[in-house]
């Protein structure tokens, strides 16, 4: 606990969760990408990051640091040069229904309705398009589709919206929908990149207060990547910062800096709740040395 940061009060209430296993296991993580002319460009350098089951992870830094390559590690999408990424004690070589993953632009189909968007993973998942002509199909899709409205309500929108396209649907609700897409697999870990960080303030504020239900609802594990510090104090159960060493040189790649638990803000009482918030996003921006404002209020949700 970065020393400071919480009162005697509010500190009493935050218990860390040490019982709970390890899921994701990132072990002295090297990323270097290859340039012109025989030179190369490290972007991760020695990352060693245990995530437990259930956490609430929110990764953060400056542009260009290296969050958005740490996430497609987890979620399979690249391989490091060197170290290893486990989850569940098996190696990540691929992209699988375990991680759900929301990227910051919205990655919904235009040529297909919001129910459409949501079901296309399981059904693509486990039909061809030769077995989609079996009844068996057809069987399937109806509880695809009641999933998918399921999922659909939980997010906050309407039956109605499931026969719209998504250029039909505000910002706000084109990501409610991403985020549903990602559920419908029913992941154990959710991968979120920047996914907030192009909405207007109020839709921000509401998607923020709609996450965090999600993970109480669900209890699955949340890695979610942002450059906003007051963002990832309010959504994580712990704040992970990617930075250079000030000490490398340059061109070293980023490792992880600083690891800091946050309280949980719905235990601490309404009236502590605001002071125990700001002073714990001071306390992360002293202690990691980076600062960032964000749009909109800075308040608990």
């Amino acid at each position: 606990m970065v020393p400071g940061s919480l009162t005697q009060d509010a500190q009493a209430l935050y218990e860390p969760a040490l019982g709970e296993d390890a899921l994701i296991r990132l072990a002295n993580i090297h990323v270097s990408y290859s340039l012109a002319r025989g030179a190369s460009k490290k972007v991760l350098n020695g990352v060693n990051l245990t995530i437990r089951r259930g956490e609430f992870v929110a990764l953060a830094g400056q542009t260009g640091c290296g969050k958005s390559t740490l996430l497609r590690l987890v979620l399979g999408a690249e391989t490091p040069s060197t170290g290893s990424v486990l989850v569940d004690g098996r190696e990540v070589v691929r992209p699988d229904r375990d991680r759900g993953y929301v990227p910051q632009k919205y990655s919904l189909f235009p040529d297909k309705t919001v129910l459409e968007n949501i079901t296309f993973g399981p059904e693509v998942e486990e039909f061809s398009l030769l077995t989609r002509l079996t009844p068996r199909f057809y069987q399937r899709r109806r509880k695809f589709r009641g999933e998918a409205l399921h999922q659909l309500r939980r997010m906050g929108l309407h039956d109605s919206d499931a026969a719209k396209y998504p250029d039909q649907l505000s910002g706000g609700m084109q990501q409610r929908v991403a985020i549903a897409q990602a559920l419908v697999m029913k992941p154990k870990i959710l991968l979120m990149d920047e996914a907030f960080s192009a909405l207007d303030p109020g839709t921000r504020a509401s998607m923020q207060k709609l996450i965090r239900r999600v993970w109480a609802e669900t209890g699955m594990t949340i890695l979610f990547v942002t450059h906003n510090i007051a963002e990832a104090v309010r959504l994580g159960t712990r704040v992970v910062v990617l930075a250079k060493d000030e000490q490398a040189r340059a061109g070293e790649g980023s490792g992880v800096s600083h690891d800091i638990p946050v309280p949980a803000w719905e235990q601490i009482p309404d009236a502590l709740r605001p002071q125990e918030f700001a002073r714990m996003v001071e306390s992360v921006e002293e202690a990691t040395g980076y600062s960032s404002s964000e749009d909109g209020e800075a308040g608990t949700g």
